[in-house]
């Protein structure tokens, strides 16, 4: 299965980010740290923590911070860091499998919000899940932006990046037994009455967009989420964290 293992990510901002990719190993060429005198325990947390890897620090104002930032919310400390790397499906796959579990995978369609990817990535780390797939065109990456909205996420669930989001489900699906089944206002299988077990693929359609129609035709059924209120849709991240967690409890159980 093709897909594309290069990031472009230079740069994390925010506390949460910065520790979370210090904690997991990722490289980080160099650290910008808010001139604030005695710093608070968050950032005295991130501080020792690249002392102990012997990463090059530098205090800068807030002037000088606000000046670099991308995100307008550094919370006081700027990594610079080695590009993000995308993950390699057949690598997820092969884990899984010598892992001895089916494999759970959330695939978004056309996602363009960093917030809410970050948001999806923060879901699928805490729900368990194994990877997250996103198409190469069309569709937001792993930049600071999303890095800062996933809260350290980013740095435990692997992301793939693909060409084309259609025939990566009908390869999932010819060739690992994957059950493809995608999130639609229409969708005719309650969420809280779907079939989970198994290798499982979730389909999250885009803002306002929903599923692609040729992306639609490779889920095996579509789920929907039952409303009562006035405003019958829901933000995309929100759908995802209510479909992957009742995934998650449902394999749990099982």
């Amino acid at each position: 299965m093709g897909n594309d293992r290069t990031g472009n990510t230079d740069r994390l901002e925010g506390r949460n980010s910065v520790l979370e990719a210090l904690r997991s190993g990722r490289e980080i060429n160099k650290l910008w740290v808010l001139d604030q005198g005695k710093p608070d325990a968050r950032l005295s947390e991130i501080i020792s923590e690249a002392r102990k890897r012997k990463i090059v620090m530098v205090t800068a104002s807030r002037a000088a911070l606000d000046k670099m930032s991308t995100t307008h919310n550094h919370q006081g400390v700027i990594a610079a860091c080695a590009s993000h790397e995308y993950a390699d499906l057949d690598t997820v796959l092969s884990k899984c499998a010598e892992e001895g579990r089916a494999p759970f995978i959330v695939v978004l369609d056309e996602l363009k919000d960093a917030y809410n990817l970050g948001s999806v990535l923060r879901i699928s780390d805490a729900a368990g899940v194994d990877a997250v797939i996103i198409p190469k065109h069309r569709s937001i990456g792993l930049d600071s932006a999303v890095a800062k909205a996933s809260a350290g996420a980013i740095e435990y669930v692997p992301v793939v990046r693909v060409t084309n989001i259609a025939s990566t489900l009908r390869d999932l699906k010819k060739n690992n037994g994957f059950w493809v089944m995608g999130t639609a206002a229409e969708g005719t299988t309650p969420y809280d009455g779907a079939d989970y077990k198994g290798a499982i693929a979730i389909v999250i359609g885009s803002e306002g967009e929903g599923i692609r129609e040729h992306v639609r035709k490779e889920c095996d059924f579509l789920l929907s989420i039952a409303m009562k209120g006035k405003v019958n849709s829901l933000n995309a991240a929100v759908a995802a964290g209510i479909v992957i967690f009742e995934a998650a409890k449902r394999r749990e159980d099982a």
